[in-house]
Parts: structure tokens; sequence; C-alpha cells
């Protein structure tokens, strides 16, 4: 075995030890950002035995240390991938996370039916939905509303990096966009939705992310999912859609709220690439 892949496999061995629940992944990104390249020239570099540099390698070394405390690995690269787009994340914003990306699938079929849809992306994050849907639907009129003052900034600084064309605006997700009430064709939202005192396991969440993006707000964990339902129930035309993100184990009981409204027509709900309740979408009636 050559001295590069001894060197990724004890970094990933230790970060195991410390409970990473992907440590081999991990460790080649973390060499990657120490390198200033890439994963896959890492990979190049472990087939052909080329070792990077003593400063690398303190970088490397430094930076393991500190993902064995769990610290999370988008904080240490300062990058999160979310469907095609690489997004900058770090403390104060909520790490977006593989499954929310199926929203983005929820809602295409509606958005390729209209020629200029109208988006509205509630509690925003870092963007991730919002700038996802641009990206991937130019025509779309894409709107973000987030009220922490430091996630939005981190909206704002991704929109501006990646050069789209979204308005984001730093306000409650629970009044945002007045003049578009009546108007929009897609509202998405990934709120917060942990119950009130059941901590996360994992200390990545648990210790980084913001608690403002978890809980949410009652001992269900649906107070603030069921406002941001309602918010999106004035933006929405008559037939517009709703697609909201959801815990696994509420799966049964927002739809079934959402159905007994009054509001909504063609309520579902939605699993995700490991088959857990996932998603609620909805049509404005």
């Amino acid at each position: 075995m050559n001295e590069l892949r001894l060197l990724l496999r004890d970094a990933s061995l230790r970060l195991s030890h410390a409970g990473v629940g992907s440590p081999d992944t991990d460790a080649i990104a973390l060499l990657a950002h120490a390198w200033s390249t890439d994963v896959a020239e890492v990979r190049r570099a472990e087939v052909l035995g080329r070792m990077p540099d003593g400063v690398v390698l303190q970088r490397f070394s430094a930076l393991i240390d500190e993902r064995a405390t769990r610290v999370p690995l988008q904080h240490l690269t300062g990058r999160a991938a979310f469907r095609h787009l690489e997004l900058a994340v770090g403390p104060g914003v909520f790490v977006p996370r593989p499954e929310t990306e199926m929203l983005v699938d929820l809602v295409a079929p509606t958005l390729r039916s209209i020629a200029a849809p109208v988006v509205v992306d509630l509690c925003a994050g870092s963007g991730a939905l919002a700038l996802a849907v641009k990206d991937e639907h130019p025509a779309a009129a894409v709107y973000a509303a987030e009220l922490s003052p430091d996630a939005c900034a981190w909206a704002q600084a991704n929109r501006d990096r990646l050069g789209l064309d979204v308005r984001i605006r730093c306000e409650d997700a629970l009044t945002a966009f007045p003049e578009l009430d009546g108007q929009v064709d897609v509202v998405l939202s990934n709120p917060p939705y942990i119950p009130v005192g059941m901590v996360p396991i994992d200390p990545e969440v648990r210790d980084h992310d913001p608690q403002i993006a978890l809980y949410g707000g009652s001992e269900d964990g649906l107070r603030i999912p069921f406002q941001v339902a309602a918010r999106a129930a004035q933006l929405l035309r008559p037939g517009g859609l709703l697609v909201m993100e959801h815990a696994s184990s509420q799966g049964h009981s927002l739809p079934a709220r959402l159905s007994t409204q009054g509001l909504w027509d063609d309520v579902a709900d939605h699993r995700d690439l490991t088959a857990l309740p996932r998603a609620v979408s909805a049509r404005r009636r």
C-alpha cells in the first residue's frame, strides 16, 4: 500500500472511531480541500502514489482533528453540494441535505407546464431550493424569504456568486411577499419541523445547525409548518402547488391535517430514496 493510501486509511479510521458516518468520503474530501484540488485529482494521486507537500499534510491533519470532534464536513470545506450547484455554507446557516433535493423534482412537472411560473421559497436557509429551481427552470420568477439574518446573508452570497436572478428578502416567511398574494404558481418550503424537546442525535446537527432552522415550535413539530402552509395558501393562485418537507414521523399527521383545512386538494405524501416519508404536496383549492 502506497503512502497516500496509508494516510487516507488512517484518517478514515480515526473518523470512523469518532462516529463519523462516511469516514472514507470525508477523508478524501478534506484532503482535496487541504490540497486546493478536487476529489478526482486526489483519487488520481492515490493511484499514482503522489504525496502532497508538508504544508498540505499539516492542513489535512488539522481538518481531520476538527472533523473528529464532529464539526460538519461542510463547515470545514465551506461548501455543500445541492442538485447541480455548489453552495457556500458555514456557521449560522442550515446545511442542505440530499433528501431535500427531491422537492425540486416534485415541482418540476408543474414548472414545465407554465411558460413563466412564479415560485416562492419560504424558510429559504442557504437558498438551496430557490437557487436550484432558478438554475433548472430559468424562465421562472423565483422569490425567497429567510428570517435569520445570518442565513439570509449566506443565501444572498450564494445567489450573487452563482449569478442566479432570485429575489431574496430577509423577512418572516409568515408575512413575506404580500404583493404576490394569489399570484404564485408554486411554493416550496423546508421549514423547521423537529418536535420541541426531541434533540437530534448527530452532533453535526445538534451542535452546529442553527436552532431556528430545526425546531417546529410545538411538541409534534408542526406549529411552524402549518403556519407556513397557511401563508402558502394566501400566496398561491387556485390550483397552485405547495411542496413542503417534513420529518419522517410526520408523513401521516401533516397530510391529514392539511386535508381537513378546506384549503387544499390532491394532498399526497412522498417518500425519499430511503423509502421514508419526506414531503407533502397539495393543490390550492
